[in-house]
């Protein structure tokens, strides 16, 4: 039996990467990538390499434009992402949804889990999964725990959609889309959130679609 091709690097592939400049190519749902898992961030980018990586990550994110990004969506099994949300949404949903501004951090080997049993359910989207959102409950409260990109410890708790965000990317980390953990009746093109589910909560759409809500 053939042995597996060997692979370069991931120093090395991390910089051939970037050498094209720019946003970064969004991987799709169906690609392996999103779904091995990652391995553990333990210096193999070294500083300046990590440095520029995030940095791409992050015009990469802007540009798409999304509220967070995970390294195996460009195709980098690394446990790093990043997050961001300046929350330009209206009071009303800002209050229905705790929306409230997430200012740019870098997320190295971050972990959660929930404080109390309180769920919320809402829309949910992916870049690599574009064109579509689901319902999904999540835990409202969880203690994140990781580093930053400067080695520094993360512990801390986080609530309404910060929650929904960190878990998000988190949960890319491990292999893991929304979707597995979606209402599949609330499944919804782009186009159809946006003309009938764009209420605050999506009370109406579990009445008309026929799902239940925590």
């Amino acid at each position: 039996m053939a042995s597996p091709p060997s692979r370069p690097p991931l120093a090395e592939r991390v910089e051939e990467l970037l050498s094209a400049g720019g946003p970064l190519p969004i991987v799709a749902a169906g690609d392996p990538v999103l779904r091995a898992g990652t391995v553990r961030y333990d210096g193999q980018l070294g500083p300046a390499l990590l440095a520029r990586f995030v940095e791409a990550l992050r015009v990469t994110m802007r540009a798409a434009p999304g509220v967070g990004l995970a390294a195996p969506q460009v195709g980098v099994e690394l446990r790093i992402a990043v997050v961001e949300d300046p929350a330009p949404v209206p009071q009303e949903v800002r209050v229905a949804r705790g929306r409230v501004p997430l200012p740019f951090r870098v997320l190295v080997n971050p972990s959660y889990e929930p404080v109390g049993t309180d769920r919320a359910a809402f829309f949910e989207g992916c870049l690599s999964v574009p064109g579509w959102q689901a319902v999904v409950a999540r835990p409202a409260r969880v203690r994140l725990t990781g580093e930053d990109e400067h080695g520094r410890p993360l512990d801390e708790v986080v609530t309404g959609w910060p929650a929904r965000i960190v878990q998000h990317e988190t949960d890319h980390l491990d292999g893991t889309l929304y979707l597995d953990r979606a209402e599949t009746r609330s499944l919804s093109s782009q186009d159809a959130v946006v003309e009938r589910w764009a209420q605050p909560t999506p009370e109406r759409a579990a009445r008309e679609l026929g799902f239940d809500l925590p």
